[in-house]
């Protein structure tokens, strides 16, 4: 049995229990993830016995036939099972500095949306799937690996946000809610409709909007390092904010500091190349936009306002969410707060993994996605 095979045979079966069981939680070392559709009201250490007497015997039955046949391929895997851990953990740099020049190599397109003149690049042939940027991110930092196998059987479609790269900054205020309506506009001037977006950081603040005012614009949604804000968010410590400020408002020159935000660090001492893998981009982003997208994630983040949590709770969208359990950008517990808001949503949670944990761990990242993807597709009875 091969590593790869027996990663993905484990993965679609713990899914499986996930699916079935709306209050288990799993964790497998081997793999180094966590994968939990819990509620957030109930407690996350649940033993196997108190699952199995909320459960009906049909499920229980599954469950334990699953587990089994986990624990079996494991001590039939020792080789497997020694390095597996160390595999996941340091997701071998020649793996993340795959191609890193793919997406600065397509070529970009431009089209009129409102105020703004959007770039954007598109990659692949299939359903479409559209990525939301982070803050300060131009379209060109999706890592190469995610984008050459996610377009294998998609038609990937990226953009700069208002003000970045070489999508111009128009007339209007910057905010998550004129960030969804450029999204939105963007979407029809492409004439795409109802498909899947997949946010990171900031996008998935803006994808929960588009989401909100633009349902029929979204199939399937997407979130990564991502909070629904406000009073029922869990906002950063005031350690991370004065840090992120000081480098938006050029008040240090520590890098590291703004590094150690987005990566943990004991996995950048593990890794001292790992910048040579991040993907390089022609473009650039103005100083007066950072400070502006600094200011609307805090705005987002912050308790000043009621946030978009018991909005979600009318979504009808599948919703795969997914965090580093190391997040210190948007605090890992987001993601327990979003999955019990979101109906019938799936978690995932890397363990070792911070707000960049698509470029920590490329393979795991894409191979989530694509198997959230296939189970919920419309052939699969959604």
């Amino acid at each position: 049995m091969n590593h790869s095979k027996f990663s993905s045979e484990l993965f679609l079966a713990l899914v499986v229990i996930t699916v079935l069981v709306s209050s288990i939680l799993i964790s497998i070392p081997e793999i180094n993830l966590l994968y939990s559709t819990s509620s957030f009201g109930q407690s996350l250490q649940q033993s196997q016995n108190e699952l199995q007497s909320s459960s009906n015997k049909q499920v229980q039955q599954t469950i334990a036939d699953t587990i089994d046949r986990i624990s079996n391929s494991i001590s039939n895997s020792s080789k497997i099972e020694s390095n597996a851990s160390q595999t996941q953990n340091a997701t071998s740099l020649p793996t993340f500095q795959h191609k890193v020049s793919i997406p600065d190599n397509i070529v970009s397109q431009k089209v009129r949306v409102g105020d703004i003149d959007i770039a954007y690049k598109q990659i692949g042939q299939g359903e479409p799937i559209l990525l939301i940027s982070g803050s300060g991110n131009v379209m060109d930092v999706w890592t190469a690996y995610f984008l050459e196998e996610l377009s294998k059987d998609h038609k990937v479609i990226f953009f700069d946000n208002r003000g970045v790269g070489n999508t111009t900054s128009g007339t209007m205020p910057f905010s998550i809610e004129q960030f969804a309506s450029d999204t939105a506009g963007f979407m029809s001037a492409l004439k795409l409709q109802e498909i899947d977006v997949l946010g990171f950081s900031m996008g998935s603040f803006v994808a929960q909007k588009l989401a909100l005012a633009y349902p029929e614009k979204v199939n399937r949604l997407i979130l990564s390092g991502a909070s629904c804000g406000g009073q029922e968010g869990i906002p950063q410590s005031p350690q991370i904010v004065k840090a992120l400020s000081d480098f938006v408002n050029n008040q240090t020159e520590d890098v590291n500091s703004f590094l150690e935000v987005t990566f943990p660090i004991n996995w950048i001492k593990e890794n001292p190349d790992f910048l040579d893998a991040i993907p390089k981009s022609s473009e650039i982003v103005l100083s007066s936009t950072l400070k502006k997208q600094f200011d609307m994630n805090e705005n987002w983040l912050s308790k000043n306002w009621t946030g978009v949590c018991d909005q979600l709770q009318r979504s009808t969208k599948p919703t795969l969410i997914i965090t580093g359990m190391e997040d210190k950008a948007v605090p890992a517990n987001n993601s327990l707060v979003l999955m019990d808001k979101i109906p019938g949503s799936w978690l995932v949670q890397i363990r070792d993994a911070g707000h960049g944990l698509m470029y920590q761990f490329p393979e795991t990242f894409t191979r989530i996605i694509e198997t959230f993807l296939s189970t919920t597709g419309k052939n699969n009875g959604e």
